[in-house]
Order: structure tokens, then sequence, then C-alpha cells
């Protein structure tokens, strides 16, 4: 920036009383001018770059009252990605009296460094060198922090109101929000936990903080941001503006899982149906593209928008989807009247995601299901013969894990497994013994089986890895679990005497068989009745 220059700008932004602006590149050109009012200027809507490189703009603009840079100019400097910002404070004469300058610094806390100011035609480090010694330090930065991440980098953002934190502490769902990333391959960088009476209806943590996460995202080189709360599609929108990155909450973190475990044609055709679900209500005007109207040459009206034809085209997916499920769900239900006339007791392994189901379940039947410590490493349902010495025999079923709080759109994705689950004459409850959480997790699977209105099915509780608790500890959870409860280690097959003992005793007894019959016939009967319903619902619709 040459002396003459800053005369030249610092005169005319006296003489029209307002601050001035220029964004120039690296060459000195001027990319844009900007003029605001005596207090502030304004900057043109730019993409706001990354952490990946440096816009390579700087921006200099005029200060009339003489303050230095405001907590504005470096939020742009952070946001925007710039090289540097100028700020000429002007005398009364319209002269040039000091320059105020600050530059990105990838070592600093702040992400920032300022320069002491110096007066016109002080001599000043080459712009050059400055610039060549910025680009070194984030390319270091880049280079030890990318190497060291092992993927997409994450702010874990969670919001709790007072009635949240009654049912759940922030820590504990933060905690296993930071164990949904690590499962999904997202690397979990920080986590910003704020307690309010309600959340802010535009950016759910208020402006402020938005703000100031915003700040540390670059300066963390961050990807991505992910709240531990569903967002309402506005404040998804609102928060991406605001900040520049991708945001996605917790239902998003859930489905993306489920789409990666997913096997079966079955599975593959629900994760994805529940994200086309989700995605349908969140279909918006997110710029000025979706607004235009399109039409062919002699069409009549504006046609249809961009955002129009989106929703008619993911409503057309949902209904291609739903029809081949149900041809799926046609053969599921043969199956199933096959088993069930047979007569085999069904039994099915329910429980909090990753206390160990599958590895039971393999335990149980030496097979080799996909058994994994991480969550929901299972989601298509299995089944499994266990015979028993008698030449008696049963159906084991492992399914998805349960979690905290499951959404709506979540529900719809289990079809499977429930239609599973309500077959069954024997629910093995599945506990990790070991974890801390474990009563808060026991409420959670009781609370979703009731909700499910599995809750009437006879329940056998299995706490599963004590050989990773000690003597004391086993010893006071063996006094405080309910009768009957077993205690096993399926990775080391300890205990599994007493539950094939258990399980036999409650399925094969001579009142469990006729509760068995029972309420197999009751289902016939449910099924019958629902069916004749629906012929009579078809000739009343065709009469009309």
């Amino acid at each position: 920036m040459t002396g003459e220059f800053a005369r030249e700008l610092s005169e005319l932004s006296h003489d029209i009383s307002r601050q001035i602006g220029v964004l120039a590149d690296r060459r000195g050109r001027i990319d844009h001018v900007m003029v605001g009012d005596d207090r502030r200027i304004f900057i043109p809507e730019l993409e706001r770059g990354g952490a990946a490189r440096l816009r390579e703009l700087r921006l200099i603009h005029t200060h009339l009252k003489k303050e230095p840079l405001s907590e504005e100019d470096l939020f742009d400097l952070t946001l925007l990605r710039l090289d540097t910002v100028t700020a000429i404070t002007v005398d009364q004469r319209g002269l040039p009296e000091f320059f105020y300058t600050a530059r990105l610094s990838p070592s600093a806390k702040t992400g920032y460094e300022l320069f002491e100011p110096v007066r016109p035609g002080q001599e000043q480090e080459a712009f050059d060198i400055l610039i060549e010694q910025i680009e070194r330090e984030f390319r270091q930065s880049r280079d030890k922090t990318r190497k060291a991440s092992g993927g997409p980098r994450a702010y874990l953002v969670g919001l709790y109101t007072p009635e949240m934190r009654r049912k759940r502490m922030p820590d504990e769902s933060m905690d296993e929000l930071e164990e949904l990333c690590r499962t999904a391959g997202v690397n979990p960088v920080r986590r910003f936990v704020q307690n309010r009476q309600k959340a802010d209806p535009a950016t759910v943590v208020g402006s402020g903080k938005i703000r100031d996460l915003s700040v540390a995202a670059v300066q963390d080189e961050i990807d991505l941001m992910i709240f531990d709360r569903e967002l309402a599609p506005s404040q998804a929108i609102r928060i991406s503006r605001e900040t520049s990155l991708k945001i996605i909450d917790r239902t998003q973190l859930i489905l993306d899982i489920f789409a990666q475990n997913a096997r079966s044609r079955d599975g593959k055709l629900q994760v994805e149906l529940a994200q086309l679900r989700y995605l349908k209500g969140r279909l918006s005007e997110t710029d000025d593209n979706m607004s235009r109207l399109t039409g062919g040459i002699g069409a009549r009206g504006p046609g249809e928008t961009k955002l129009e034809i989106g929703r008619r085209r993911v409503e057309e997916k949902i209904g291609r989807l739903e029809k081949e499920l149900k041809s799926l769900k046609g053969r599921r239900e043969l199956l199933r009247s096959r088993r069930n006339r047979s007569g085999v007791p069904v039994c099915s392994i329910v429980g909090y995601t990753n206390a160990g189901k599958s590895t039971l379940l393999n335990a149980l039947t030496r097979s080799e299901v996909i058994a994994e410590n991480r969550l929901f490493a299972t989601l298509d349902p299995t089944t499994r013969r266990l015979r028993f010495p008698e030449e008696r025999e049963l159906i084991l079923s492992d399914t998805v894990g349960f979690i905290y709080d499951l959404p709506p759109e979540l529900e719809r994705a289990f079809e499977a497994t429930l239609e599973e689950l309500g077959d069954s004459d024997l629910l093995l409850h599945c506990i990790d013994a070991a974890d801390p959480l474990r009563e808060q997790k026991i409420r959670d699977v009781e609370s979703i089986l009731l909700h499910l209105g599995l809750d009437e099915i006879p329940v056998l509780r299995v706490y599963n890895k004590i050989d990773r608790m000690g003597e004391e500890q086993k010893g006071e959870l063996m006094v405080a679990a309910p009768v009957d409860s077993v205690f096993v280690s399926a990775q080391k097959g300890l205990g599994f005497e007493d539950l094939l003992l258990i399980m036999e005793r409650r399925l094969f007894d001579h009142g469990t068989e006729v509760a068995a019959v029972a309420k197999k016939e009751g289902r016939a009967k449910k099924a019958a009745v629902q069916e004749t319903v629906k012929s009579a619902t078809k000739e009343d619709e065709a009469r009309g």
C-alpha cells in the first residue's frame, strides 16, 4: 500500500463522512470497493473460504473516529480467511494518521496477530515477505493437523435445557455423541456445552456463541459441526450460513452410521427410505438458484421451481422404495408364518447399542456374525437355531441396538427388527455390566420397549462383560440385580450354563408352552381381523 493511495482513500472518506474500504489481491489490484457509514463498512457476500487455503485478499479501510481495529474487523479477517486487515485512522484534516494491521496466525490462541500501529511513511515489513511467512505457518499447521486427525474434523455442540438435564446429564449425552462420531469415522476435536432455559429459535445456542464457534473453527481447521439434538431445517441453514461449515444433527449422524452398516437389500432400502423422509422436510431455498423458475419454451405460466422439482423427485423415489419394501415385507411375513406353524420358540436379543449382543449370539450358536466394538455394528436382524440337549431347539435372533431418544425416522428404519421382536416368546436384555451408565441405559431400553408395545413379552436380563468387573463390583451387582438375572462373559464363554438353563425353563416349561401357544393363536386372530378390516375398507372404497 503506497502513501499516495492511503492519502487519497482518507481524503475521500473524510469528504463524504463515510468509511471506505477496498479488497486488494496480492498484486495490488483492487477486487472490491466498499462504502459504508461513519462506523463500519459492508463487505459484499463472499463465499467463505474454509481451512484449506487463504483467500489471497487483504482488506484496507478507513476509520473516521480514530479507533483501532474493531471486533468486526478481526472477525472478518478470521472467518473470511483474509491475508491481512488494515484500518487507516483519519485526522481532522482528512489525512491518514495511523495504520492498524492484523494478520492471520495459526499459532496464536485468537487466530490472529496484531501489529504495533505505525504512522504514514514509517518503515514496515515487506508485504511479500509477510505473505510468505503466513503461508508457511499455515502449511506446517495444516500438515500437522491433518496427519493426526484421520478423518473429518468436527466440533460437537450441545445445548441442554432444565427439562433435558432432568432426563440425562450433558456429559453422558456428549460422551455418546463422541462415540457415534468415532463410529462414523469423524474426528471429534472439541465439545461445547451450553445450558439455557430454552434454545434460541434461530441458531440454537445464540448468535454470539455461533460467532465464537465460527472463529474457533477456522483456527482448528474444522470441517463440520455436529449438534446433540435434532435441528429444525431453518436452524441448520442459518447456522451453516453463519459458520460456512457443514451442519448435521444427531439424527443425521445415526442415519449415516446406519447407511455404512446396512448390508442386506432390505436393510439398505430401509435406511435409504429413512434418509429420504428426513431430507424431504429439509429441502429449502438455500440459494438464489433454487428460487429461479423453470419451464420449457412455450410453456404456460412460470413452471415449477427447482425446489418443487426436488421435492417431487424425492416423493417419487420414496414411493418406489415403499413399494419394493412392501414386497420384501410380504416375503418376511411368509417366512415368519412358516416358522410360527413349526411351533419352535423365538428368542430375541435386545439391548443398548454396543452391549455385546452379536458376540453373545456368536458364542451361543457358534456363528460368525459381525461383532465389533462400535455402535450399530449390527443393523440387519440375524437369526440362528440353538439346540438344547433334550432334542429341543429355539430360534435366536440378534437385533439392532437401541439408543437414547430414538428419532421417529430411525424407528421406521427398525421396521424389520421390530417385526422380529413382535414374534418373540422371550427377550434377552443384553446389558454391558461394566458400563458406568448401565442403569440409565437399562431404563432407556425398557422405555423404548414400552413405546414400541413390546413390554408384555417376558424379559430375561443378561449382564454381559462381567470379566471386566472386579470381584467387589460383581458381588454388588448380583445383590442389586433382579431375581433370575444371568451374569455372563460372551467373549470368554462364562456363565452360559446358567443362561441356557434359565432359557430352557422359561421357554419349555408346561406353563410357558401353553402361554406361547396362546400368544401365537392371539397373533393369528389379530392378523385375521386386520385382513378382514382391510378387505372391507377396499370394498367400501370400490363402492364409493
